[in-house]
């Protein structure tokens, strides 16, 4: 240890000690908090999306089922005519 190319290392503070420890709980304690309110509100916005799907894939359903019937329709009369 006394090859160390800075000297002997320093004691700490017990009371610095006890700041860092301390600020380094609270903030697990703040990021385990403002993830959880995070989640609630993702799961949330999941559950809205969830219902806009199913509306917006029978939208588009009947989309291309009118597309469809249009083009069926098109295509009669393209071979009504020859």
């Amino acid at each position: 240890m006394a090859d160390l190319p800075y000297g002997p290392p320093v004691r700490v503070s017990p009371l610095i000690r006890f700041g860092r420890w301390s600020f380094l709980g609270l903030g697990v304690a703040y990021g385990a908090f403002h993830q959880n309110r995070l989640s609630k509100k993702e799961a949330k916005l999941r559950e809205i999306e969830a219902k806009e799907k199913v509306i917006k894939d029978a939208k588009l359903k009947e989309e291309r089922q009118r597309a469809a019937a249009e083009e069926l329709k098109n295509l009669e009369a393209m071979m009504a005519t020859k």
